[in-house]
């Protein structure tokens, strides 16, 4: 336990920000995860859908400073280039 005041209130906020960014990670991992399974179901406007949902959650992920803006852009360009490659015969037919 924590013996000053100022570690007392670092506790406390810190929990708060962590409970925040769970919340923020979670949301965008989900939507990520929802992505990736229309895209190996081959449903293209649900897979379209989630893939710009995960794209959004990253983005406010990344400028949330909850994860790295790095780590957002990896994130979203191997969804991308999931997608295309899922469904670069049926762009290329419509």
């Amino acid at each position: 336990m924590a013996n000053t005041r100022s570690a007392q209130k670092r506790i406390r906020s810190s929990e708060k920000r962590r409970l925040r960014n769970r919340i923020i990670r979670g949301r965008a991992s989900t939507f990520e995860k929802r992505a990736r399974r229309a895209i190996e179901t081959g449903d293209l406007e649900a897979a379209r859908e989630y893939l710009r949902l995960a794209v959004s959650a990253l983005d406010k992920a990344a400028e949330k400073g909850v994860i790295h803006r790095n780590n957002a852009a990896r994130h979203k360009s191997r969804l991308m280039r999931a997608f295309n490659r899922a469904f670069q015969q049926q762009a290329q037919a419509g």
